[in-house]
């Protein structure tokens, strides 16, 4: 396996390693050698390929944002035209997503208390995730509706992002009930910023 630093696979499994001890132990008991043997390289092949914990942890955050709004837009354009069912697709998968993962949950909820030396590399990317999430809202939506004013699509997709992320902080009802009425909501917005 090579040993660069751009997404190589030694690179990738030491991400693996580094996301599974996270989510076992939290980030503050993550130790870069047993990083290492969870990934089947030397301590210093994680050290050259991140330079130091916080290269790790900075790495790992992007992974998990990048994989996150990936999934939105996927599950948004697996329903073509259907914009109600797309936005309930992507609503509740978010919603489980987010309930399963803990990493998820941190990221867009800065939810991991404590000393944890992660949080500042996955709060910095909260903003991230909502302005990458909603672009990928708008652009799904305009796709759908091109006749939608750009303005008030922008707002309908905020709005419904931002949503589902206090639905993440604090969920009120199952999964597919919230998703329903928030997609609801969507296709209303979304609508009414058609003339």
């Amino acid at each position: 396996m090579g040993e660069s630093r751009d997404g190589t696979p030694v690179r990738d499994g030491i991400v693996d390693a580094a996301r599974s001890l996270t989510i076992a132990a939290g980030w503050d008991g993550v130790r870069m050698g047993a990083v290492a043997t969870a990934a089947r390289v030397s301590r210093q092949t994680v050290y050259n390929e991140f330079g130091s914990k916080a290269g790790l942890a900075e790495a790992l955050a992007r992974r998990e944002v990048n994989r996150f709004v990936a999934d939105v837009r996927d599950a948004l354009d697996a329903h073509g035209a259907d914009v109600r069912a797309g936005a309930y697709a992507a609503i509740s998968q978010t919603l489980a997503a987010a309930a399963d993962n803990p990493l998820i949950k941190a990221i867009l909820t800065s939810a991991q208390g404590g000393a944890d030396e992660l949080l500042p590399f996955l709060t910095t990317r909260a903003e991230l995730v909502l302005a990458e999430a909603s672009g990928a809202v708008r652009q799904w939506a305009a796709r759908h509706l091109p006749d939608a004013d750009p303005a008030a699509l922008a707002f309908g997709a905020d709005t419904v992002v931002r949503l589902v992320v206090s639905h993440i902080v604090l969920p009120q009802a199952p999964v597919e009930e919230t998703a329903t009425r928030l997609a609801d909501l969507a296709l209303h917005l979304f609508h009414t910023a058609t003339p």
